[in-house]
């Protein structure tokens, strides 16, 4: 195997792919990438048997093709330290050392046999496929994956669930305190879902940013499968079924308040700083158009209150929430005010964007409240 390949070509694919690699891998393989030349075109896989992760790139000067494992550690750290030159890439067939040849120097690493490389999962006849808006797919992976969990007796509440039928697509991201939908207006042919888990939904979200078009999607009862431009993921699913999230949204609150969404955020960061660090409790009294925070700490004599103005149309309300949650559902919205749709204090919160014109997707959050001592 030998070729010439641009430095940062070669250091930028196997960036992307590189994060697939697990710190505890349980085979030593799975601590290579797996380099195989066919043509001019360079395929570099790397898995941690969970998801795979392969891409590709074109290479100049194919002199011999070839498979080699590359460690993955010493690849990178060596590339990194390259400014944009060609790099000539030698690999002998019988002991596996990589020698990287520039034009004032070389360096020589050990590889392996690519023999034991776990081959990439394949899906069954069975599987469904279909084509995904690119800015869609970001865009509901983005909005609901902060509301996954991290939850080693329900593991189905450690990914995004998917839903697809035939006017929509849904993304629904919870962990039991917290719960966001983000549905959009999507005609297709399939009716279907899955649970993607949240390490290749990460990847997932890097990768897309560099891309255009529609994305391939096909999934099976185990695995699903991403093919983009030049990048093609593989994932085992989520087995298991997903709680029913529409039994927990509130269908009617009727006490709405519309606030401005940047004051709020400043205002419950202010207060939360003398809020107790093990609960993060923070109140919110609201009446009269306008807000009143509240945050105690007893155990070191300290409180904060801000009072911000609002509109607010329903009865007067003393409700308690987490503030670190209140945070991060109004940080991961992007329009100016809010709606927070409330019934009583001990009944989720309901957290809705307000857009001056109709949109082509809709977006709710919701957060349980916490029992506030009195």
């Amino acid at each position: 195997m030998k070729f010439t390949v641009s430095s940062s070509a070669l250091l930028s694919l196997l960036a992307t792919t590189g994060k697939v690699i697990s710190n505890k891998n349980t085979l030593p393989i799975l601590d290579f990438f797996l380099m195989e030349l066919s043509g001019d075109e360079l395929k570099v896989t790397s898995s941690d048997l969970e998801t795979t992760l392969v891409g590709s790139i074109r290479v100049d000067s194919v002199e011999r093709e070839g498979t080699v494992a590359a460690p993955a550690k010493q690849m990178l750290d060596s590339l990194k330290e390259f400014p944009e030159l060609p790099l000539t890439i030698d690999v002998n067939d019988k002991s596996w050392e990589i020698t990287i040849n520039w034009k004032s120097g070389s360096l020589s690493i050990p590889g392996a046999s690519a023999v034991s490389y776990p081959s990439v999962p394949q899906l069954n006849a069975e599987k469904k496929e279909l084509e995904v808006d690119v800015d869609l797919l970001v865009n509901g992976i983005n909005k609901t994956i902060f509301a996954t969990a991290d939850d080693e007796l329900r593991p189905v509440m450690n990914g995004i669930y998917i839903n697809l039928s035939p006017e929509a697509m849904t993304f629904v991201g919870t962990d039991a305190h917290k719960l966001v939908k983000y549905e959009a207006e999507v005609p297709g042919n399939v009716a279907a879902s899955f649970i993607l888990p949240k390490k290749p939904a990460n990847l997932l979200k890097s990768v897309l940013l560099k891309e255009e078009g529609p994305i391939a999607v096909a999934f099976d009862s185990k695995n699903a499968q991403f093919r983009l431009k030049s990048h093609t993921l593989v994932c085992r699913l989520i087995e298991g079924n997903y709680p029913n999230y529409n039994a927990v949204i509130p269908a009617a609150n009727p006490n709405k308040v519309l606030v401005d969404r940047q004051e709020l955020v400043n205002g419950i960061r202010r207060v939360a700083v003398c809020s107790n660090p093990t609960t993060n409790l923070i109140h919110m009294d609201i009446a009269d158009n306008r807000i009143s925070l509240k945050a105690q700490d007893l155990d070191f004599s300290m409180s904060a209150n801000e009072t911000i103005s609002c509109s607010y149309d329903g009865q007067p309300i003393l409700i308690g929430f987490k503030s670190t949650f209140l945070i991060e559902i109004l940080s991961n919205m992007e329009t100016p005010t809010v709606v927070i749709e409330l019934a009583d204090s001990t009944r989720a919160g309901v957290f809705k964007p307000i857009y001056d014109d109709k949109q082509p997707s809709s977006i709710l959050m919701l957060l349980m409240p916490m029992m506030i001592n009195a």
